[in-house]
């Protein structure tokens, strides 16, 4: 039996806005403008500034270029669909932008029970923190959350390429996720589907079980200081964390948890927006209004560059 490969796939992205592409087009190059500029600010803090020289920043830093990484691998593109009304990529290109953005989103959920296990630490075991935290075990921990993000999505990768693609070769999304190219493949699919499943749910429900365990011994514990300044203090210091994880891993959870029967191709995109572009987004903007050293950091910083203008 004859089967054709495609070799192209046309991306739909968003239907139905042909009156105001150019507006959605506007806003979602000011978010990304916004997000690239905040992520890469704390990233440059955490390098130059030595009041954050902390686990908690370095790995600040890394979620902030992860976070680079992935809406720079999405929005782009997406507002070039935007104002094409659609767009054409090759196969070849369609899977790469999927490894990328899987191994991202994977190093991401790592990085963030890596940052919820330093909390609990700092908070639960304050005089064992610096030596159990140390820059070794940072390091350690931020090379296996990149490690494990790409030769896990490298495997999903090469499984990908032993599929025969026969169409059609249209993909109703605004990028190249793993579920609308599985539906292009004529091949027997059970094999990458299992292994996908399963790793998404390594990947996401076991790091959320981390993370909610070690805030539940970080809220015992701040119920247990007597002062309410001490309480709001040590609140404060993994408040910003806490928000980023809950939407986070709720967007993770609805898309790739929760069976896909259960909601619209409309529903999959507005998910999908909130962890590839309203996430990134947040990161920088939760951090800086609420994480007091990074904000005094950055009025330093901005009282230096105001006294050399002066000059």
């Amino acid at each position: 039996m004859n089967r054709t490969h495609i070799n192209e796939i046309f991306l739909l992205g968003f239907e139905h806005i042909h009156g105001f592409k150019h507006v959605i087009f506007f806003w979602f190059l000011l978010i990304y403008i916004v997000t690239i500029t905040g992520n890469v600010v704390i990233i440059l803090l955490v390098l130059t500034s030595n009041h954050l020289r902390s686990p908690m920043f370095f790995f600040l830093g890394h979620l902030s270029f992860s976070d680079v990484l992935l809406t720079s691998n999405i929005v782009p593109s997406m507002l070039h669909i935007i104002l094409s009304e659609g767009s054409i990529v090759l196969l070849g290109s369609c899977i790469a932008q999927f490894y990328l953005y899987g191994s991202v989103v994977i190093t991401e959920c790592l990085l963030l029970s890596a940052m919820s296990y330093d909390r609990y630490l700092a908070i639960c075991k304050p005089l064992h923190y610096t030596m159990i935290m140390n820059i070794n075990l940072c390091f350690y921990l931020v090379v296996a959350c990149w490690s494990l993000g790409f030769v896990i999505t490298l495997v999903t990768v090469f499984l990908l390429q032993t599929l025969w693609f026969c169409g059609p070769n249209v993909i109703d999304h605004f990028f190249c996720d793993f579920g609308p190219l599985l539906e292009l493949s004529c091949s027997d699919v059970s094999i990458i589907t299992f292994y996908v499943f399963f790793f998404s749910i390594l990947l996401t429900f076991i790091p959320f079980v981390f993370i909610t365990v070690t805030y539940v011994y970080i809220f015992l514990t701040i119920l247990n200081i007597t002062s309410a300044t001490g309480r709001q203090k040590t609140f404060s210091t993994c408040s910003s964390h806490l928000s980023i994880v809950c939407t986070y891993f709720g967007a993770l959870f609805v898309m790739y948890v929760v069976p896909s029967r259960g909601h619209s191709l409309n529903m999959n995109k507005v998910v999908s927006l909130m962890y590839t572009v309203v996430t990134p987004l947040l990161n920088p903007v939760i951090y800086s209004l609420r994480n007091q050293v990074i904000k005094s950091v950055i009025w330093k910083y901005l009282s230096v560059y105001k006294k050399r203008c002066t000059y």
